[in-house]
């Protein structure tokens, strides 16, 4: 699915010289590099703060932390989406309200988030999933007409833009009070370890975050708040300052692969390309399509035949995500019983994603498109 090997050997002069300085200072961890990294990131995303911590899910728990919120609080995010935004709000003891989710985009829907609002409501962690921002313009519009707190989830959307009605453009992560992202090694912009970034415009809420990420301290032994340890540490730093030079050609190796799948594929009966949002831009953190069933057959039986066929010969294929949160055993709920949330409920049954990553040669491409187009017949 992603090809990280190739990557590194790309780069790698850059890498090995950046470890090997971190090695030769000693300096570990809160090292130069590490605000060095900030910096530079904060930079490329034109936003004021980034703070650098262990991994995304910190991130995001870090970010509900800052905002004063208090048991019971309802927090809004999908249901279709990776378990950190729901599992976060759980562990602080707020409520995730699980709401739908579009099914062209995957995104969450406006519309759910305006029927899940109540007076305990407080946040909403919109999730830019797979790549593409979810619809800001009017998720931003919802919040301040209630008075609510975002929360973006841009674990899978660094360096995608985001373009209001207005004109204005702003990166994925730097729309809304906090944005959250991870450096998992698959990400578009990976470590070789884990680690995340918090962004912000917001004065108080990045000292706010910078004090819970270490200890709850801002002068150090003196704990001003209930804080954790989440750090990126120094070696990681390094990896990704020798990427992120290299993260808009990145973007674009991934744009290009996309394109040429949807060439192959945007005829098929049984195939549906990924929708593009018109205000946001797609950097592709996945490929995910939808399968169509033939009548009769059920959608997730005929979906987990197709990827075992494409396994079987030699094409990795991954369903992300087999079973929406609200059906999960840890949260579900009798607001969220089984066809609460028909689309999330229905991409979880039909989507597959295929190989994506920066290197993708056009045989490569020509072999995978290829054999799925003849498995489908």
């Amino acid at each position: 699915m992603v090809d990280l090997q190739t990557q590194y050997q790309q780069i790698k002069a850059d890498i090995d010289r950046g470890i090997q300085e971190v090695i030769d200072s000693a300096s570990f961890v809160k090292g130069q590099v590490v605000k060095d990294f900030e910096s530079e990131l904060a930079s490329y995303l034109g936003v004021k703060h980034v703070i650098a911590v262990g991994n995304g899910t910190d991130a995001l728990q870090i970010a509900l932390m800052s905002l004063g919120l208090q048991p019971g609080d309802e927090v809004i995010t999908p249901s279709f989406t990776f378990i950190a935004t729901a599992e976060v709000a759980a562990l602080m003891r707020y409520k995730p309200i699980l709401v739908d989710v579009d099914f062209e985009t995957f995104n969450i829907d406006p519309a759910a988030i305006r029927k899940a609002i109540t007076p305990k409501t407080k946040a909403i962690v919109p999730v830019h999933l797979f790549g593409q921002c979810a619809n800001m313009e009017e998720i931003m519009a919802i919040a301040r007409e209630h008075h609510l707190y975002v929360v973006e989830d841009a674990c899978q959307a660094i360096d995608s833009t985001y373009t209001f009605t207005n004109g204005e453009v702003r990166k994925a992560g730097c729309i809304g009070d906090i944005g959250c992202t991870s450096f998992f090694p698959s990400k578009n912009l990976g470590c070789y370890g884990d680690g995340g970034a918090i962004f912000t415009n917001n004065d108080a809420l990045a000292s706010q975050m910078r004090a819970i990420a270490n200890h709850g301290m801002v002068v150090r032994y003196h704990h001003d708040m209930v804080g954790v340890n989440s750090r990126l540490d120094s070696i990681q730093a390094a990896v990704l300052r020798a990427k992120l030079p290299h993260l808009s050609e990145y973007t674009a190796a991934r744009q290009a692969a996309a394109a040429a799948y949807d060439r192959a594929f945007a005829h098929h009966p049984r195939l549906l390309i990924p929708a593009r949002d018109s205000q946001s831009t797609h950097v592709f953190h996945q490929y995910t399509l939808r399968l169509v069933a033939p009548d009769g057959i059920d959608a997730a039986t005929y979906r987990d035949g197709v990827r075992e066929q494409l396994i079987s010969r030699g094409i990795p294929a991954m369903v992300y995500y087999p079973v929406p949160i609200h059906l999960q055993k840890a949260y579900k709920s009798e607001r969220h019983a089984e066809g609460s949330l028909p689309n999330a409920e229905r991409l979880a049954n039909c989507v597959l994603s295929i190989p994506m990553h920066t290197c993708l040669e056009p045989q490569q491409i020509d072999f995978i498109t290829s054999n799925l187009l003849e498995i489908l017949g």
